[in-house]
């Protein structure tokens, strides 16, 4: 352990570095003023590409095990499935979509409220909350056809269909 003499040697020295560090931020808003103030806002508005490495390689990976667990037959068609969770999923799911469709679609297109998070704080916690409990509703209905494979099909299918959405809008 460090003794008292260290840890108060310690203190000073990021008390110099903290002080030091906050002369230099003082000393660029004094140079740059709003220009510099005004080059971080376009850097941070600046959006990024559409199609990139990362969303690609998502959506052929769900395309991929699509086709490799046969997915859609599976899901409709096998009598392993545990259909009252799916049912439960589903409807979880279609809850999570309602409020994301009304956050995007009505508050940000139709009344152009940009920060909905603060004007409706409530929606992005029941949203996330919709969307655990859907996703742990699928992974039991299916766990009885893929097993311990079950979590690594549903979160891909999941990134490619996220990947997939923001290619289209």
């Amino acid at each position: 352990m460090l003794c008292d003499r260290q840890l108060t040697a310690l203190r000073n020295r990021f008390k110099r570095e903290a002080h030091s560090l906050l002369q230099e931020e003082e000393d660029e808003e004094e140079s740059g003023g709003e220009l510099g103030e005004m080059g971080r806002e376009e850097q941070k508005d600046t959006p990024l590409p559409r199609i990139n490495r990362h969303s690609v390689f998502w959506i052929l990976a769900s395309v991929c095990v699509t086709y490799c667990v046969d997915f859609v037959y599976v899901v409709l068609h096998s009598d392993d499935v545990k259909r009252r969770w799916l049912s439960v999923g589903v409807a979880l799911l279609a809850v999570c979509l309602c409020l994301s469709a009304f956050c995007v679609v009505y508050l940000e297109w139709f009344r152009g409220v940009r920060r909905y998070e603060e004007e409706y704080p409530a929606v992005v916690p029941l949203t996330v909350a919709a969307f655990t409990a859907a996703s742990f509703s699928v992974n039991v209905a299916l766990w009885p056809v893929w097993k311990l494979l079950t979590p690594l099909v549903l979160s891909t299918q999941c990134m490619g269909l996220v990947m997939l959405l923001t290619l289209l809008g």
